[in-house]
Formats: C-alpha cells, structure tokens, sequence
C-alpha cells in the first residue's frame, strides 16, 4: 500500500528558490533515522514531496504519518519558519544548499539575507561501540551567523509534539518538563558536562511490544537541550505554542497539564534560546531527541520467551541518566561521525567512484536504522526489522541483502543478529529440517513459529544462513562458532543436498514475484551453501565431512551450468529457470562464491554475466528477470560487485542515476520500475535494511583469496 502526504508547502504558499543537492537529491532525506521506531524524513521525491526544503512540509515517520517537528527563527523582530509544516509564521528562510553524508543531513539556508543558518542533523551509525548504539537518538545543531556582516538580534525556536509517541492519534499523551544534572557513569570521555532541559512525552497507558501503525506504543521520548539562563519553555496546544514565539520570541515557562489525546489540540512541547546579538562569530545550539523503552523485544529462547532488556539498560539507571550521558557526548560522538562519514566516502570512492559513495553514503543510516541492540555486553543479540514488506523480526533473507554492510563495518555485528536463529532453532521449537524464515511475524515479538506456520523459504534460508555463518567465521576466525552451530548447520545442509540441484516450486527471497520451480539463481544459492558447509567441515576438524561435500558441491555445478545456462545465443547467460531459452534473470547469488573465496563457480559464468548484462539494461536498470520490468537495485549491487569493471560502473551509475531521477517520495526502496523509474506496480518497499546491500563492493575487500581450508 502506498502512503502519500498531502504537500503542505503548497498549502501554505511557499515559493522556493533553487536549492542544490549534494551528492543528489534522495527520494526522502533522512532527519532521525537510528531504529525502526525512530525514523522521521522529509519528503523529497513528486509522488508526495517538495522537492527536498526543510520549510513548509512536516517531517514524517517513514509510513508516512506525521512526525511534528517544528523550527522557527526570530531575527530582528521578524519570524521565519526553517522547518516543518506550521503556517504561523508567512515568512521562510531560503534553502542553498543539502549535503548528505553516512550519518548526517546537512541544510544550508538564509533567513531575510540577514542571518545564514546551517541545521545538521545527525544520527551516528555505531557498528562497533555497544554502548553508543545501545539507544535511539539523534542530535540537531544549528548554527546561526550574520549574512551581511551586521548584528542581528536573534532568537531560535523548535518543538516536537505528541505524534512521535504513538500511530494511535486517539491514544492519551501524558509529559513533564524537567532539567537534569550531567554526573552519570560512565561519563563522557571528553565533554564538558552541562546540565540539560529536557520535555519528555509518552503514551499514557504503555502497551509493551505493541505497534500502531508501526510506531510503538511503549517507550518515553525525550526531546533535550542546554538548560542555561537564555532558555525557555513551553508545553500545550501547538497553536499556542507556537504562536507564542511568533508573538514575542520567547516561550513562558508553563507546562500544560491537560493531557489528552494525541489529535486532540496536538499536545506540543517547544524550546525557545535567546542567542543575543549574533555577528560574524557562529552561534551554535544543540538539540537531541531519544526513545527510551527498558525492554526491546520479546524473544523465545532456550528458556522459552523472555522479555529482551534494551542495552541501553546495562549502562544507565534512568532514562534521564542516559539523556545526559549523550547530550553531552556529542562533541566525541560528532568526531567519531566524521571519522566514519571520512571513510564510507573513501573506501566507496575507491571502490566504485562519486556514484558509488551516493549510494552507500545514502544506505547506512537506513540500514542501521533497522536494527536494535539488546540484552547484555556480555551477549548482545542484535535484532532487525523487516521494515515495509512484512514487518516480521530476524528475517533471513532481510539479513542476507543487509549483510555486507555488516561485513564492510564489523562482521561481529552478523554473529549478534545470528545468534538468536541459532538459540531458537536449537531448542528445537522449529519442527522442520530446513531453516527458519523468522523469528516472528511481527516485531519486536520474535516468539517463533512452533507451529511451523511460517513463510517457507527452505531452500533460499538455508543457503543463507549457511553463507552467512561462513561469512562471519572467515572474517574473525571464530571457527568455535562453527564447531558450537556445526550439528544444525549440517542438518540444513543435507536438506541442501536433496533439494538445491532440482528446486521444486517454491518462492525465493523475491516472494513478490510468485513461486516458480527449477530457479536458477535459486538453485545457485543451494550449491554455493553446499560447498560452504565442506568449507565449515574442515575449519571444524570434519575432513571426511569436508570431502564429501565438496565434491557433491562440485559435481552439482556441473550439472547446474547445463540445467541453466543459455549458451545458444549471441550472448550466453543464466535463465531464470531451467531451459527457459527465452529468459533472464540477474543472477545475484553468484555473489557469494566470490564473498567466500570458494572458487566453486567457474570463472566463464563471471564474464558470461558480465558481458550479457549491458544488452538488457532499461533506463534505470536490469529487469529481476524476465517476468516484469522492475528490478531490486540492493540485487543489482551484487552483480556489479563480482562484475567486469565496464560493467560495475554501468550498474552503478545507473542506479544512482535512478536515486536521483526517481518520482518516489518515501525513504530509498529497493524495488522499482526499471523503465519509470517509480515504485513497482504491485509491491512498494519502504525503508529496508536491504540496502545493506549497497555495500557488496566493500565487503568483498575482506574476501580469502581461497575459501577453502585444508581439513585439520
């Protein structure tokens, strides 16, 4: 289903000059963007957007329902709005310029040719500090200098209302306005400790694990900033709120205690900073918004189900201890966002060029954003959502595409998202020989499908979390792991031996396209998890294991290269399945021979792909196959990974040609229509860590030169 916004610029007059965009302009432009429950854009693309300005359109949560977020400016006098969809304020500040990076989203903009101000909003992608990703939030500074070289009296504005805290509009809100004194442990490596202000809002009757319109509808949220002596604030009715900065700058100190529900005169709670006469030095202000819920999910182990702490948890006793733990870790965790945003540009721009880095630059957040770090230190389970398509936790085939970027950044990350597949399925809840799909169909409640009433995938889970479990190993050298897993492992991959050659009619990750017996690529899959089992088997000291699985793995791509390859044609290539001489299909698993080393495929099906692609591309891509003209550019990037260096950049550039181009308003989907250009006509992704996948190039700088391992 397709979610619009009505464009409430136009609704309120604005005229917009010409921003530019840098790298390009994405479909939506991520603003608070570190967990599925954080994770507000502003609507960009035609199908819905403004073209991408922070003024006179309201943020959304990336369902589509309003996230209100507000920001004005008051210079001499004068109101100007800078962000969100109010129209109290006639007057809006001029958009230059918006950057994006790994982690930020950075405006540019004017107010009245007399101050210029540049609003940053950043949201750290943390793969390898639990503590730092142990919760939600995310940080806006503004900076605010003079334009014509004069003083100017100013005073800066912003709220968020009620709408953060639950899908259900008619649900109670209850809030309280307090400040808080920094002296937490651990503290701040190096910042200065302030004390901090700060409204929190919540739903007033907390239904843990519950989702209305997939927000939750537990947890307190926190909006902080600098509580010092030019500080005011305000909680009440958003026309009162915001009428009262309009009116007179300042904000009265009140704090409404009429709670009520959501829609009901929109609760909204407003911070307004004297910054003073500002010149040619920049003036900065520092605002951070945090979700705080002491259990994440609800999860069937070895126990049977256990509600999951948040990790957040194991470092802080208050909600309010952690708000000043991480207000005041910004300037270190600004550094460390740098340093990060440095080298994602890097690598990327290395690897496949200023496209390239449009796209991973533009993946991270929302790849990231996906996911929840739970439980202990001592044993993190990472936990991702399905965001968009399913809504189900700990999908397989959603790990799979989200993998690379997870290899590229910290392939420990991969164990903690496997870990709980392994816990579940171990304890034997799941009935049958193949792997699980998910851990459940709506998250956060990974509670199993005991009853074995889940959507069967066997052969594409097996394969994957056969891949992946090498993957993860190869990387670290944790063959313990392998040895711990190696039973159920080797369960999976017997069902692998007596299905993956011949695939009966079933449906593969791409569940949209419908089931289809004897897929190629399916089939490719299964052999290539095959040949990572023996690899499994001699890393775990199972030599005769190891033997005998390789030569079925071997034997089996024999016959494979004759069921599926068209080779009585102009160009050879992979049919979508066996002897379907008039078809296609983007052979994607091919990707994780190369990802493992294995050097099972031979090197002729490489360049047979590569050089078939280019003869099928449509203006924004390569078909899936031949059954439709839409595409999945996360399956694309795997292709142009293990693809010739023509071909690579063909693939990328066009992609990113499609990123820029695209009518789509909501965050980057991974399914589109190779010749509009737009969202697929029967199935639209939003939001999902699929786009991990943009990182395959990065990941294979990891890749053995030889997957295999001489048994011990």
């Amino acid at each position: 289903m397709r979610y619009t916004l009505p464009t409430l610029a136009a609704l309120a007059g604005v005229c917009y000059a010409q921003s530019t965009f840098s790298p390009l302009r994405p479909p939506a432009l991520p603003l608070a963007v570190r967990s599925p429950y954080m994770s507000t854009w502003q609507q960009a693309g035609s199908d819905g957007g403004n073209g991408g300005y922070l003024a006179g359109e309201w943020p959304s949560f990336w369902m589509g329902q309003l996230t209100g977020w507000t920001g004005f400016i008051w210079v001499d006098n004068v109101t100007y709005n800078w962000l969100g969809g109010s129209n109290q304020s006639s007057l809006y500040v001029e958009q230059t310029n918006y950057e994006y990076t790994a982690t930020k989203s950075i405006f540019t903009m004017n107010a009245g040719g007399l101050v210029n101000m540049t609003v940053t909003f950043l949201s750290p992608v943390i793969p390898d500090d639990l503590l730092r990703a142990s919760l939600p939030y995310t940080y806006m500074k503004v900076d605010v200098i003079s334009a014509d070289g004069n003083e100017h009296d100013v005073q800066l504005y912003t709220d968020i209302s009620a709408e953060w805290v639950s899908g259900d509009r008619s649900a109670t809100a209850q809030w309280s306005y307090g400040t808080a004194t920094q002296n937490v442990s651990p503290a701040p490596p190096s910042a200065a400790s302030s004390a901090v202000a700060y409204h929190e809002v919540y739903r007033q009757q907390q239904l843990t694990f519950a989702e209305t319109n997939q927000q939750a509808d537990w947890g307190y949220w926190y909006y902080a900033t600098d509580d010092t002596a030019n500080l005011t604030h305000q909680s009440g009715s958003d026309v009162d709120v915001r009428g009262a900065f309009v009116d007179n700058g300042v904000l009265a100190n009140t704090e409404d205690t009429n709670y009520r529900a959501i829609n009901d005169s929109f609760p909204t709670f407003g911070f307004a900073v004297n910054l003073g006469p500002v010149g040619s030095c920049s003036v900065d202000t520092l605002f951070q918004l945090s979700l705080h819920q002491d259990y994440c999910v609800q999860f069937e182990g070895a126990n049977g189900n256990e509600t999951v702490p948040c990790l957040w948890t194991s470092y802080f006793d208050s909600n309010t201890a952690a708000v000043g733990y991480f207000f005041n870790d910004f300037k270190d965790g600004d550094t460390i966002a740098d340093a990060f945003d440095q080298k994602v540009a890097s690598d990327s721009n290395a690897a496949g060029g200023a496209d390239y880095t449009s796209l991973t630059s533009l993946a991270a957040r929302q790849a990231f954003g996906s996911l929840v770090f739970t439980n202990t230190p001592d044993a993190p389970y990472v936990f991702l959502k399905e965001i968009s398509s399913d809504g189900n936790i700990q999908t397989v085939d959603v790990i799979f595409p989200f993998h690379p970027i997870a290899i590229y950044l910290n392939p420990t990350l991969l164990k903690y998202m496997l870990d709980p597949l392994f816990i579940n399925q171990e304890a034997g809840y799941w009935p049958y020989q193949f792997s699980i799909h998910d851990l459940g169909s709506a998250f956060p409640n990974a509670t199993g499908h005991n009853d074995g009433n889940d959507e069967m995938q066997p052969l594409e889970e097996c394969g994957n979390m056969m891949i992946m479990t090498l993957a993860y190993a190869q990387r670290t050298n944790d063959n313990a792991y392998l040895t711990q897993h190696y039973s159920i492992l080797k369960q999976w991959n017997e069902y692998l031996i007596q299905e993956a050659l011949i695939p009966v009619n079933q449906i593969s990750t791409d569940d949209f396209a419908g089931a289809l017996a004897n897929q190629t690529n399916l089939a490719l899959k299964g052999i290539i998890g095959i040949e990572a089992f023996a690899q499994i088997a001699n890393r775990t000291g199972n030599a005769a294991d190891g033997a005998n699985y390789t030569q079925i793995a071997h034997d089996y791509i024999s016959s494979w290269e004759t069921y599926g390859i068209n080779n009585d044609t102009t160009y050879p290539h992979a049919e979508l399945s066996y002897g379907n001489a008039s078809s296609y299909v983007l052979l994607y698993n091919l990707f994780a021979d190369a990802e493992l080393g294995l050097q099972l495929v031979p090197q002729s099906v490489y360049d047979m792909q590569s050089a078939f692609y280019p003869t099928v591309f449509n203006e924004y891509g390569v078909p899936l196959d031949t059954r439709h003209t839409y595409s999945k550019n996360d399956w694309e990037l795997f292709c142009a990974a293990i693809a010739s260096s023509g071909t690579k950049e063909q693939f990328i550039s066009t992609v990113a040609k499609w990123l820029g181009a695209t009518p789509t308003n909501f965050a980057f989907t991974d399914l589109y229509d190779t010749v509009t250009g737009d969202y697929s006509n029967t199935t639209v992704f939003i939001a999902r860590p699929a786009v991990g996948g943009m990182f395959t190039l990065l990941a294979l700088d990891s890749a053995p030169s030889s997957g295999y391992v001489a048994p011990s």
